[in-house]
């Protein structure tokens, strides 16, 4: 396991010993209702922290509005002008994200970390493929995994030279090989929390294969703190995947769902039944695992570790508990059976 510094953001440390979902608004900043709408919508779906973009003063508003009615912490999402970074932490902002080399001289970047400091508010250098400063562009030739780790360390730099290091960093890059290599290398060269991310993965579908190897092998490796699968999509989405990953390498909570991928032997509709189980636990904090398989010949073996499941018959299903049959019923009451299983563990 990565020795972490600790960063507070609002109530929340990251210190690797647990992985922090994020997603971001996409609601046009000028619509505070709509952006207020979508973060509480957020927090409901498994948002831990929430980002908002601030483009302008009009955004800072956006701030108060939208703390009065989440309890996650707010990041503020900022380009170049340091004035915003200083409204937004007046108006009380639990993260900026702002990288300091692109603001301006050293006095607008000590008067951001002099603001910060007051307000313990952490600083997350943001570093992206497709915004790489000119001078390391010319030195790489291209938006390479070393490219970015130098960038992100001349970040670094100027603000240690400020003494502050409340500092959370992401290297970015569309290219999954790119932002694995990337992380990796700036894990071993600092120990500041690490937020992990496939920028411009795409839409849904290959925005979440791409995240997920991407996002999933740097976990494995115990690198990353927190995290955002990006989608061309609706946040919430980003949501439900992000905690999919976790899942996968066993670092999150919930239902875990296991189903086989049907054969000839199947004789009831699994793949809309698996679907219905899925949606419906999405939202169930129980930590078990609940099989779907699709015959009784090996499927209770197969699943014999799940906490419930269902194997299938001929227009039945067999209902289980850690591969010991508990009760027959028909196709059409098996989901129900399930569930109201799942709702007794």
């Amino acid at each position: 396991m990565r020795n972490v510094t600790p960063v507070k953001v609002g109530g929340l440390t990251l210190d690797g010993k647990h992985i922090y979902i994020q997603s971001m608004l996409n609601v046009p900043s000028t619509d505070i209702e709509g952006s207020v709408a979508q973060a509480v919508s957020l927090e409901k779906a498994g948002c831990e922290i929430v980002r908002a973009a601030i483009p302008n003063m009009d955004a800072v508003a956006l701030i108060p509005a939208i703390k009065e009615k989440i309890s996650i912490p707010l990041v503020a999402d900022i380009h170049f002008d340091y004035k915003l970074a200083l409204a937004a932490a007046d108006a009380g902002i639990d993260k900026i994200r702002i990288n300091p080399g692109n603001i301006g001289d050293m006095e607008k970047v000590r008067a951001v970390v002099k603001k910060c400091t007051e307000k313990h508010i952490p600083i997350r250098i943001g570093v992206n493929g497709g915004s790489l400063e000119k001078d390391i562009l010319a030195k790489y030739g291209s938006p390479c995994a070393d490219a970015l780790v130098e960038s992100a360390m001349g970040h670094v730099k100027i603000l240690e030279q400020c003494d502050f290091g409340d500092i959370v960093i992401s290297l970015k890059s569309s290219n999954v090989n790119i932002m694995v290599e990337a992380y990796r290398k700036l894990a071993a060269l600092c120990c500041y929390p690490l937020h992990l991310g496939v920028t411009e993965a795409g839409t849904e579908r290959m925005g979440i294969i791409k995240s997920s190897i991407g996002i999933g092998s740097l976990l494995v490796d115990g690198i990353g703190e927190t995290i955002r699968v990006s989608l061309t999509d609706s946040p919430e989405k980003e949501i439900y995947a992000a905690k999919d990953i976790l899942k996968a390498i066993g670092r999150g909570s919930g239902v875990q769902i296991v189903s086989c991928p049907t054969c000839g032997r199947t004789r009831i509709d699994l793949i809309g039944l698996a679907k219905q189980v899925e949606e419906l636990t999405r939202n169930v904090e129980k930590d078990i695992k609940v099989a779907v398989m699709g015959c009784v010949v090996n499927g209770i073996g197969e699943a014999g570790e799940a906490d419930i499941g269902i194997a299938g018959g001929d227009g039945k299903a067999v209902i289980f508990a850690h591969g010991e049959k508990l009760y027959t019923v028909s196709e059409d009451k098996a989901l129900q059976a399930l569930m109201d299983e799942i709702e007794k563990l």
